[in-house]
């Protein structure tokens, strides 16, 4: 007889507190007569098939019992089993470090399952940490992950929105609620000066692809631009980890500098049998929140009365609103007009997989659509496709794997970037947008342009991205084993805007042209990285050891044509008959980068775990004396409740490890060719003329990384919390070193001997709070306290930064005056004019604010009920924003042409007569008191606002059909569920989405998405 392990011949009965082996029964064997007496049994057939993982390679030794019998196998070492069992009877799969699997046998033969990793055993949890995969237990780096469950039923475009308040130390803020727009991710916190110098790294299946965000010609989006993650299919992520500390990010050397986002593709899983998924789900949305702004009634009394303050008694011929010009009585709600719409939101994947145990494919595509809420027919359109294959030989020593991702997404949109702005400020009696033909009204000979004017410039932009990795791995040697990673990414964006007249008032058509916009831009990169791996037991211990080297070079094109002089709008875009086409930008830059890296890993018994890393870059930003840079970094990781002594004094503690780390990586996110003089031609004359200085002297920025944790394990992993201490040190600032005017140049690429910090605390906690047969309910929390500080620049005083950041403080600061109220007589606004001088400058912004997050964090409740199951997730952040009553660009009462009248209705309780005690300054319409009301807009008031909020970030509802049921109909699985998105949010902000209060409001607030859907597994 063989092992349990080799012949799947074996099975076994429970006889008491035994398992007794015996061999199958052969069919030739003989069997009693059937007992006439009572109904006849069900009959028996051979169930048989493979056991495999997430990732397609089988399982050995998996347990196979027939429900509620005491009858049972073993898959052998290739991951099959073989077991006698009735069309009614239920086979359950077990293995450690898996969760429980039942299939329903009906009248299938063969069986193929796939084990989900149980995330609750913490021993058995892979995670990947780029270069090498740990087990969750071994890990000494800070690496935090979320899966294809959290992200796959959420309504959105881009995967790091599905990452908001699940992880600690990752800040991940949406900052439009445009399908599309660029989301902002920070992974403890903002290490560089220069705002493009904090981008993470993201990685897809091995390969780097641009953080940095596409621009438009638009900035309706977001005036940051689109995400480049956009055309990836949320349902076909495994997984993304996130790495945060030097011992795992120092491994990518500079690339690694604010992070790494690691984002893993779902894999073929290989089971002798043809697996179809499918997911549909369609909902809609709106904004998640409107402001309270005064009605028309309010609002000409709001005017009437500043007036009357001022001393106007007969109203302007401009002042349109109160003149009598426009309907009195007339009343619009404009958010409702313009952005009150609908989005209508519809998603549609699916894949086909399959295979042998030595050869898996995947094929999988999706399709995206989204509308606005804006009016006009505007949205996003999404298509991707997706190919993964794996092999490995008969005898394990050769493996590979093809990864394929391409997508393609289109967005039309339209050039109006005010168009939120206009829904908070216009006039609640201003006049209909269209006229009685549904012509477009240009207000009082167009003295007002119409808000919706700019739907008139419609703008299509597309692109077009394809990522492709592959990887070749033969094991050489029993220990020694040959890696070969290349990588070839591909995007491609269009981006074009058509600008007839008629999209401008009558006033000025007679001096304009039909005109038009084109751009395309075009990113390429290739990557290949010939990698060494040796793993070998030593004594007691194991030692793992990598050595790879480098080689990437990326290009980038950017080209901007302008034509001009259409004789017709219906012929704009058709360059050729443009009457003029200017070449208005052409870009063409290279990036080579090269490194040599390595990694030592050495654990003694399980217990005592070193991990050394080092990284040699090479960059072709800089000059040939800085070009190459030195990184590394040491963890280390103590599980002490391996120590016998610990497990007598306190067994309740089932796991317990001490970690820490330090290391250094780089940065060298600046633009190409910085150190050069460059010069360009003028205007077409053929001169040329100095655009940029140079300057090969300077180097790499260099970030210290320091960190301490703690993890436990209470009640057999029933409650799991780990404590972090971060201490980060960036230094070497590169940045713009101020030049005087007389250089012809404001500055140049310089080192500044500046010190950026950040430091913080990070907490995670897990509980387990029941589990039984029938119900379960686990718990997740997470929560940080960062902070940031500029510790050192010399000679700041003299810096082009002088009246933006004051050593000691924050970088996200704000330099204000001190307010002293409202002056009783006059009932304006009063700043302290520090010097006496009569004027007010950065002289007498005395006074320091921090605005941005003090902590952060989410907390995720799961509960399962039989075949039910709820996920609620909550995100809260306490921050300090800008004070209600200071978020609009004008004081009460005030109205131009180039700014819209109305307020919130906090402006009600405004100063009216002396002795008043209120915050809100009268109404007047004075460009003096605005003066004033600006000046307290820069104040240590307005700065001085509570922007913390909670919201219902997801609520999901679930219920997957038993087994019996869907087998009878050829399904393997079946899920419906209804998702909710932004549900509801807490907080004292007044503007649009406290998520970034910073906009004020002039950015669309996330949508509140309600969608259902349908999951299908054949």
């Amino acid at each position: 007889m063989q092992s349990l392990f080799g012949d799947d011949t074996v099975t076994y009965e429970i006889t008491g507190n035994h398992i007794v082996l015996k061999p199958k029964p052969q069919a030739t064997q003989k069997t009693s007569p059937p007992d006439t007496t009572t109904s006849p049994p069900e009959p028996q057939q051979h169930i048989n098939g493979t056991v495999s993982d997430s990732n397609g390679f089988p399982l050995p030794g998996v347990n196979v019992l027939l429900k509620g019998k005491r009858q049972g196998t073993f898959s052998n070492e290739e991951g099959h089993y073989s077991i006698r069992a009735t069309a009614v009877d239920t086979l359950m799969f077990t293995y450690v470090g898996f969760k429980r699997l039942e299939r329903a046998v009906g009248n299938t033969p063969v069986i193929n399952v796939t084990l989900e990793e149980d995330v609750t055993s913490l021993g058995e949890v892979v995670v990947n940490a780029g270069y090498y995969s740990v087990k969750e237990r071994e890990r000494t780096g800070s690496i935090v992950r979320v899966t294809a469950k959290d992200i796959e039923m959420q309504p959105v475009s881009t995967p790091l929105q599905s990452l908001q308040g699940r992880m600690a130390g990752v800040e991940v803020t949406q900052l439009s609620g445009v399908p599309g727009a660029w989301t902002r991710i920070r992974i403890r916190g903002q290490n560089s000066m220069r705002g493009d110098g904090n981008y993470p790294l993201y990685i897809i299946d091995g390969v780097p692809v641009a953080s940095t965000e596409l621009g438009t010609l638009s900035s309706l989006p977001t005036p940051l631009g689109l995400d480049p993650l956009n055309t990836l299919n949320l349902n076909n992520i495994e997984s993304i980890e996130v790495l945060k500390d030097a011992d795992a990010t120092a491994i990518y050397g500079s690339r690694g500098a604010n992070g790494v986002v690691l984002i893993t593709t779902k894999k073929g899983k290989g089971a002798d049998e043809t697996m179809y998924d499918f997911n549909l789900y369609t909902g809609v949305g709106k904004v998640s929140n409107t402001m309270d702004m005064l009605n028309t009634e309010q609002y000409l009394e709001m005017r009437r009365e500043a007036f009357a303050n001022d001393g106007i008694e007969n109203y302007p011929a401009t002042a349109y609103d109160v003149n009598g010009t426009w309907d009195q009585n007339r009343y619009t709600d404009w958010q409702k007009e313009l952005i009150g719409g609908t989005a209508n939101i519809t998603h549609l994947d699916g894949s086909v997989s399959g295979g042998s145990a030595r050869t898996s494919f995947l094929l999988g595509g999706s399709y995206h659509k989204e509308t606005t809420v804006f009016p006009g027919d505007f949205g996003y359109h999404k298509l991707t496709g997706n190919l993964n294959l794996n092999h490995r030989s008969k005898d394990n020593r050769f493996r590979a794997t093809l990864s394929i991702n391409y997508g393609v997404d289109k967005h039309k949109l339209f050039n109006n970037s005010k168009i939120i702005s206009e829904a908070i400020w216009l006039p609640p009696n201003a006049p209909s947008l269209y006229d009685e033909h549904g012509d477009l009204r240009w207000w009082e000979n167009s003295a007002w342009a119409n808000p919706l004017a700019g739907q008139l410039m419609p703008q299509d932009l597309s692109s077009k991205n394809m990522v492709v990795n592959t990887v070749l791995n033969y094991n050489l040697l029993k220990d020694l084993d040959l890696k070969v990673s290349a990588g070839y990414t591909d995007m491609n964006t269009e981006d074009f805007i058509k600008e007839p007249i008629d999209s401008y008032a009558p006033i000025y058509r007679p001096s304009l042209q039909h005109r038009s916009q084109y751009r395309t831009t075009k990113r390429n990169s290739w990557i290949v990285e010939p990698q060494i791996l040796y793993s070998k037991n030593l004594g007691k211990g194991k030692l793992d050891a990598l050595l790879g080297t480098t080689f990437q070079k990326n290009t980038s094109e950017t080209l901007l044509l302008v034509g001009t002089g259409y004789v017709n709008k219906d012929l704009i875009g058709n360059l050729t008959a443009a009457d003029l086409v200017n070449v208005s930008q052409q870009d063409n830059t290279d990036y080579a980068y090269t490194a040599i890296f390595g990694r030592i890993g050495y654990n003694w018994k399980q217990k005592y775990f070193i991990n050394l890393t080092g990284r040699r870059d090479g960059s072709s930003r800089f000059g040939p004396e800085n070009r190459f840079g030195n990184f590394g970094a040491v963890g280390a990781a103590w599980i002490f409740s391996e120590e016998d002594f610990f497990k007598k004094s306190l067994p309740f503690i089932n796991f317990g490890k001490l970690r820490g780390s330090y290391g250094t990586t780089g940065n060298d996110q600046i633009p190409d060719y910085g150190y050069y003089a460059i010069y360009q031609p003028y205007r077409g004359t053929g001169e040329l003329y100095p655009s940029q200085l140079a300057n090969p002297d300077y180097g790499w920025e260099v970030n210290k990384k320091l960190e301490m944790a703690l993890d436990i394990g209470l009640l057999n992993d029933r409650i799991r919390t780990g404590v972090g201490w971060y201490y980060n040190r960036s230094s070497n600032q590169l940045i713009g070193y101020a030049l005087p005017g007389i250089t012809g140049f404001s500055s140049v690429q310089a080192n500044m001997p500046a010190t950026v910090r950040n430091t913080g605390w990070e907490l995670e906690v897990y509980t387990q709070n029941i589990k039984t047969a029938n119900f379960s309910w686990d718990t997740s929390f997470n929560i940080t306290w960062p902070q940031n500080t500029l510790v050192k620049y010399d000679g700041i005083e003299q810096s082009s930064y002088a009246n933006q950041y004051r050593v000691g403080k924050p970088l996200n600061i704000a330099l204000v005056y001190e307010y002293t109220g409202i002056d009783p007589e006059t009932g304006l606004y009063q700043v302290r004019d520090v010097n006496e001088d009569g004027r007010y400058d950065y002289d007498d912004r005395i006074l320091t604010k921090t605005l941005g997050r003090k902590y952060y964090g989410g907390i995720n409740n799961s509960i399962r009920y039989k075949n039910f199951q709820l996920d609620v997730l909550l995100e809260f952040v306490r921050q300090t924003g800008v004070s209600n009553q200071f978020i609009f660009n004008h004081t009460p009462g005030r109205a131009s042409m180039a700014s819209y009248a109305n307020v919130s209705t906090l402006a009600l309780n405004r100063w009216q007569a002396p002795g008043d005690g209120t915050k809100i300054q009268k109404y007047t319409t004075t460009t003096a008191s605005n003066r004033q009301y600006t000046y307290a807009k820069n104040s240590d008031i307005a700065y001085n606002s509570d922007a913390s909020f909670m919201r219902l970030k997801t609520l999901s509802l679930s219920y997957t059909f038993p087994g019996g049921w869907i087998s009878k109909i050829g399904m393997k699985a079946c899920k419906v569920y209804l998702h909710a998105q932004n549900l509801f949010t807490l907080t004292h902000y007044l503007g649009l989405d406290p998520q970034y209060p910073g906009s004020g409001i002039t950015a669309l607030p996330s949508l509140r998405m309600f969608t259902g859907g349908i999951q299908l597994k054949f």
